[in-house]
């Protein structure tokens, strides 16, 4: 038996231009309206997977959280001070100490900010989830360690070492699956945003549901075309995302969506014209079982 739930974490702005990479804006903001700074609004959304044999609880992200001082909360438009993520766990049932694995797509701060405590004037962060492996691929760890300039600023170099010493970090080999995981999973990689992004597909008995973080992070770049500033190798990232797409669309699968701020959850589909997109979408996904 198994059950997905999305978690919310904390939210962000960030300027839609760099978002939605070269589309116009005359284009995104059609899909997510911009404020006065150009800023759209951006979920933080972990996925909550809960099985029943072996029983365990399995996250698959952690947000942004709230380790970030009141400054850098602000440079990088984040809205709440608390850990959202660890309050909206706890309302679902489960507390940070209840989770026994933490899967990592990458280490950029939006996704693994969240393992952090919240920020205290004079006080370093500590690790959360004390009794859970952290799951995290062999190639973005990798990255992490040695981070490129362009992306330097996308890491955390305190959470690096906090995990490193942890004893409960567990490195999927490139192109492996996860033992830990066992079956029911399937690790697909993805480089187009930063290499060694990892992307789980659960297997469920409506279709497999797939956590696909920034390779699509949200209904709008489900598009082909449509990519963020922010990634590595656009044309690559484009490639990766019709393959996936295509083998979920022929299976009726889903994609959990990370940042959109509207749209949780939706099938796959596509037109007449080849054109991909989502239906059957939900903003929450309240203990979607098999």
């Amino acid at each position: 038996m198994r059950s997905i739930t999305s978690i919310e974490g904390n939210t962000q702005k960030l300027d839609g231009g760099s978002m939605f990479g070269n589309a116009p804006r005359a284009l995104w903001q059609r899909w997510i309206e911009p404020d006065e700074l150009n800023r759209i609004p951006l979920a933080c959304r972990a996925m909550l997977v809960q099985e029943s044999s072996p029983k365990r609880n399995i996250l698959v992200e952690t947000g942004v959280g709230a380790f970030f001082s009141p400054e850098m909360k602000d440079r990088y438009g984040i809205q709440e001070q608390e850990h959202c993520l660890i309050k909206n766990l706890q309302a679902a049932g489960v507390s940070h100490e209840e989770i026994d694995i933490v899967l990592l797509t990458h280490l950029h701060f939006d996704h693994a900010g969240g393992l952090l405590s919240e920020w205290q004037e004079g006080e370093d962060p500590y690790l959360l989830f004390p009794n859970a492996k952290y799951l995290v691929g062999e190639v973005q760890w990798q990255r992490a360690n040695d981070p490129h300039a362009r992306d330097r600023a996308s890491y955390i170099p305190m959470l690096i070492k906090l995990l490193e010493e942890s004893g409960r970090l567990e490195i999927i080999p490139e192109g492996q699956q996860s033992a830990t995981l066992g079956d029911g999973w399937t690790l697909h990689e993805s480089s187009g945003h930063t290499p060694g992004q990892i992307l789980p597909e659960v297997e469920m008995p409506e279709g497999p549901v797939v956590y696909p973080g920034d390779l699509i992070p949200g209904s709008a770049w489900v598009h082909l075309p449509i990519t963020m500033g922010y990634d590595r190798f656009p044309e690559q990232l484009i490639d990766e995302k019709r393959q996936l797409l295509e083998g979920l669309e022929s299976r009726g699968g889903r994609l959990l969506f990370v940042h959109d701020p509207f749209v949780a959850i939706g099938r796959v589909t596509k037109g007449a014209k080849g054109k991909y997109s989502v239906e059957q979408t939900s903003k929450q996904v309240s203990a979607l079982s098999n």
